[in-house]
């Protein structure tokens, strides 16, 4: 009935509108405002608002159409909930055929059986390493859950080695970088042409369009700083060849390339990652684009969302509003990257923390591993009551409502293997259910199991100290990636100017492309310069390796004019090290102390 009532509410104030009226005449429809709402309306001189009842409506409309519960016949955007999800007709085949491709069980009673088993042996192993004082820099006591900060040693010596073989590292403009690169990875063939699909480009347009995104130059300087490109050459290549899925290509391309390196793996194995969003700030044209936010303050702006492997391969990026939550896109980089990555384990901060990605996380086959600021303040939740037995009151937050769970499994299923067969990306679900969550069954079923797959992970938290340091360092390599990144994005004080979703999109991808083209560049001419240490006689062990990142760029000429004379005749051999000033004994000093 509150929809009905929505819509004829919609339908009264059109006929005002029409009419020129201001005054509501008689009774109108009330029956879908919520409780404050109502108060407010109904605080009129006359009994009733007219403006706060306009604003009412709009709110209240606004609010059921991102959640799908009223839609738009025809509109992408505005579809009903249920066009999102695999017809009931397939999924129920597919269900049958045990083809959802979902690390959940068919039937709720067994995924609460086996989530809840698990949770209790979590428990008991972490109460009893608790009484025993057996938690590493954790404890969990009466007064509640406390998780010591990680502490970061040998950052001086790591910096120090850093320096050292940094100082190996040939010097290298930026436009030579990006031709050695797509020499070795060919990723400037994956821009093809929108209509023939042939990959033809003028190469050197093709390039300069590139680091006009990754630099925030713009087309237009970017023709005034080269040498030999014209505006009309980087307008014909960006509307024939720069699209979304070619960036995506190309990505895939370097990042395959610098994931295979031999040398990557002593920053990890590969399978794990992290996600995390990068403020740009609007300026200029640009500033009534994006919305003003409370997590950044007045200052309007967008933000890039941007995931990365342990291996600093940055696999995915996307640009998402600075007032949205990063949460919902939490899935989308994993299950939606082009790159051969293969993600087992994901990390992200407080804002990615949220029970739906617990809980489809772990139907995806993903461990999700988020460090969460207030873990000590969040409550776990117990599959039964019999669970809690020994937890301290401080932490205990109650038992999980079976009943919404198993009430809407098959709800559950489909959602989650529509999200698996691509007929819908994460984010646009997730920010679907968590319009409207209070009315929503299917959110609140996905809480209850976000809720106990939290209570597992807060288990495994304290009672592993190396999955602590190894979340920590994934989101830690995010940020030494946004430092990259914020050094490359550094034209127009790095402020976006640009009007059109499209094109901040373009940037965006244009600077993941930038970014990981110089973590693959580093990469390569770092492994070639431990080789020669190590031909010195130095013993440099990959423990003491790992802490070099491939993210440094003061080796890198980033500014000045750009020249793509050289971008078509790929180089036959690698740069020389700079090893005239190589000195074995400091390499030894810093590795001894």
């Amino acid at each position: 009935m509150r929809y009905p009532c929505l819509l004829a509410a919609v339908g009264l104030l059109g006929e005002l509108y029409r009419g020129g009226r201001r005054k509501l005449a008689g009774r109108v429809p009330t029956v879908f405002l919520r409780r404050a709402w109502r108060s407010r309306v109904r605080a009129g001189p006359d009994g009733l608002d007219p403006r706060a009842y306009e604003v009412a409506v709009i709110v209240h409309l606004r609010d059921r159409l991102r959640a799908g519960d009223v839609w738009v016949e025809g509109s992408r955007a505005y579809r009903r909930f249920e066009d999102y999800l695999l017809p009931p007709a397939t999924f129920a085949a597919l269900r049958a055929e045990g083809r959802l491709g979902l690390a959940w069980p068919d039937a709720a009673e067994a995924w609460l059986g086996a989530r809840g088993a698990a949770l209790g042996e979590k428990l008991k192993d972490a109460l009893a390493a608790a009484a025993a004082g057996r938690l590493v820099d954790a404890s969990l006591t009466e007064a509640g859950l406390k998780v010591a900060p990680i502490r970061r040693a040998q950052r001086d010596r790591a910096r120090a080695l850093s320096r050292r073989l940094y100082a190996l590292v040939p010097r290298v403009r930026i436009t030579d970088l990006l031709a050695e690169v797509n020499g070795w990875t060919g990723f400037a063939g994956r821009f093809t042409h929108f209509r023939t699909g042939e990959a033809d480009a003028e190469l050197p347009a093709l390039m300069g369009a590139i680091l006009a995104d990754a630099t925030n130059l713009g087309l237009d300087r970017m023709a005034e700083s080269s040498r030999g490109l014209t505006i009309h050459q980087l307008n014909l290549v960006i509307d024939r060849y720069v699209r979304p899925e070619t960036y995506a290509a190309a990505l895939a391309a370097v990042v395959d390339a610098q994931h295979a390196q031999p040398f990557a793996a002593v920053w990890g194995p590969g399978s794990t990652s992290s996600s995390d969003g990068q403020f740009f700030p609007a300026g200029g044209r640009g500033e009534a684009m994006s919305d003003y936010n409370a997590r950044q303050g007045s200052e309007p702006g967008s933000v890039f969302y941007g995931f990365i492997s342990d291996r600093f391969a940055s696999y995915y990026s996307r640009v998402i509003a600075a007032a949205a939550g990063e949460a919902p896109y939490v899935l989308d980089g994993l299950m939606h990257h082009e790159s051969a990555v293969e993600i087992h384990e994901h990390a992200t901060d407080t804002a990615g923390a949220v029970e739906s990605i617990f809980a489809l996380a772990h139907a995806f086959g993903y461990r999700f591993a988020p460090r969460i600021r207030d873990l000590g303040e969040r409550k776990l939740y117990v599959a039964d009551r019999a669970m809690a037995e020994g937890l301290p009151e401080a932490v205990f937050g109650g038992v999980i409502n079976r009943a919404a769970v198993e009430e809407h499994w098959p709800e559950v299923l489909r959602l989650a293997a529509s999200i698996r067969a691509g007929t819908v990306p994460p984010s646009v679900i997730l920010k679907k259910l968590a319009a409207f969550p209070r009315q929503n069954a299917l959110h609140r079923a996905l809480r209850e199991m976000g809720r106990l797959e939290r209570a597992i992970f807060t288990c495994d938290w304290l009672l592993d100290p190396e999955l602590r340091r190894r979340s920590n360092g994934s989101l830690d390599k995010g940020e030494s990636r946004h430092a990259l990144a914020r050094a490359v994005f550094f034209h127009r004080l790095g402020e976006l100017r640009d009007r059109t979703a499209e094109d901040m999109a373009h940037r965006a991808s244009g600077l993941n492309l930038v970014v990981n083209a110089i973590v693959l560049w580093n990469t390569t001419y770092l492994a070639r310069a431990v080789a020669y240490v190590r031909g010195q006689g130095v013993a440099l062990t990959d423990e003491e390796l790992s802490h070099v990142a491939p993210v440094r760029w003061d080796h890198i000429a980033l500014t000045g004019d750009y020249l793509w004379s050289d971008v078509q005749t790929p180089r036959e051999r690698f740069r020389p090290l700079r090893t005239g000033r190589f000195r074995p004994e400091a390499f030894r000093a810093s590795s001894a102390a």
